[in-house]
């Protein structure tokens, strides 16, 4: 959908955009299809922060999306295109033959009142899911599973999609959206098309309001803390950062310091890393 600008009312305004939401469907969301969901502020079950700088978010209800394409061989007819606040695309409420119906990620250009169908004999047709050996070399997808049944887990943010590059020995290798290219089990599901919302990258958010809005709360740099607040702090004026790297407020390596492990199971899937290396 496109960027909508607005006029420069204020400093704010004029280097703000949004989605332009005027192609979606006007009623609400589907209430069975509706969960609450709390704000947790980054706290963990024992109620210390572990992750800084969240809280105070907008109340918002969680969508419950059908990433397994559980309803397989049943054709269902797109009823609306919705926004979701959960996730950067666009949401699809689907409504089966036998009646069910089910939120999936919407991809682009799919329209009400169109078909879908979840299968190995489904139509290479946007918005159709099948296992990737019953889809054709160089086909763009999106919503691919990692795991055969655990539902997707690749390419499913707004814009996004993943190319089904070859298939041999029991494997598909894909080109994922970060430039890597990974081999995934040949019987796992994915979607074809691209995810809706094409433009989400273009949006500026224009004030620091509407990030508050989101649930992200204002981030101090560490330079300018105290010396027992930050390993960065303290010094008179402008203080280098007066360690080998920069680092974490308890002194973990940080800003390019690989933390994935070093012998990771999926390591053989991957083909190449999407730094080129």
């Amino acid at each position: 959908m496109p960027i909508r600008n607005f006029k420069p009312t204020s400093a704010s305004r004029r280097n703000m955009s949004v989605t332009d939401y005027s192609g979606l469907s006007k009623k609400g969301p589907e209430k069975s299809l509706l969960e609450p969901l709390t704000n947790n502020s980054g706290r963990n079950s024992y109620g210390r922060i572990t992750v800084r700088h969240r809280g105070g978010m907008n109340r918002r209800k969680y969508r419950v999306i059908d990433f397994k394409r559980r309803k397989f061989d049943v054709p269902g007819e797109v009823m609306s295109i919705e926004y979701d606040p959960n996730r950067s695309a666009f949401i699809a409420l689907v409504k089966y033959e036998d009646g069910e119906k089910s939120y999936i990620t919407a991809p682009d250009g799919l329209k009400v009142g169109d078909k879908v169908v979840a299968g190995a004999g489904a139509d290479i047709k946007t918005g159709n899911a099948l296992p990737l050996e019953n889809i054709p070399v160089g086909t763009f997808i999106h919503n691919v599973e990692l795991y055969p049944g655990k539902g997707a887990q690749l390419a499913r943010s707004a814009g996004i999609m993943a190319q089904l590059m070859a298939k041999e020995n029991g494997m598909a290798l894909l080109r994922l959206p970060s430039g890597e290219l990974r081999n995934v089990p040949i019987s796992c599901m994915a979607t074809i098309g691209q995810v809706s919302n094409i433009d989400h990258e273009n949006v500026k958010i224009g004030k620091a309001g509407r990030k508050r809005h989101m649930g992200w709360r204002p981030t101090v740099r560490g330079s300018v803390m105290n010396p027992n607040d930050h390993p960065h702090g303290g010094g008179e004026g402008k203080a280098p950062i007066g360690r080998p790297g920069p680092v974490t407020p308890w002194g973990k390596p940080a800003l390019g310091y690989k933390t994935r492990a070093k012998h990771s199971r999926s390591d053989k899937f991957i083909v190449k890393r999407r730094n080129g290396k």
